[in-house]
């Protein structure tokens, strides 16, 4: 099983920036895949940002060309670069660990990351 702590959270205004971490442990973090995840009150929780054991990404459209999901496998953690805040991006922000590039979740939720953009 797959441990993660997230960090980096905060109040940010609009157009402004954060950088999330993910730390993992638990499992042999370079052949999995990786994801953040968000999840914004009275909604469901949704896939953001995904990158693969070979750095392949993808985005949720609502973040396309404002976020950036990156890795470092020696340091066993996750990133997620956060540009051009939207009030919209506000949320608890999670991140968890696939089976090696498959869509299969293997880690155990953590606490998460609390975003918040307001002016």
């Amino acid at each position: 099983q797959v441990q993660l702590v997230e960090s980096g959270g905060g109040l940010v205004q609009p157009g402004g920036s954060l950088r999330l971490s993910c730390a993992a442990s638990g499992s042999i973090f370079s052949i999995n895949a990786m994801g953040w995840y968000r999840q914004a009150p009275g909604k469901q929780r949704e896939l953001v940002a995904r990158i693969t054991s070979g750095g392949s990404t993808n985005y949720a459209d609502s973040v396309k060309g404002r976020f950036t999901i990156s890795r470092d496998n020696a340091k066993n953690t996750v990133y997620l670069r956060m540009n051009r805040l939207k009030p919209e991006d506000t949320a608890v922000y999670y991140c968890n660990s696939y089976q090696r590039d498959t869509y299969i979740l293997f880690g155990s939720w953590g606490q998460g990351t609390q975003v918040t953009v307001s002016s």
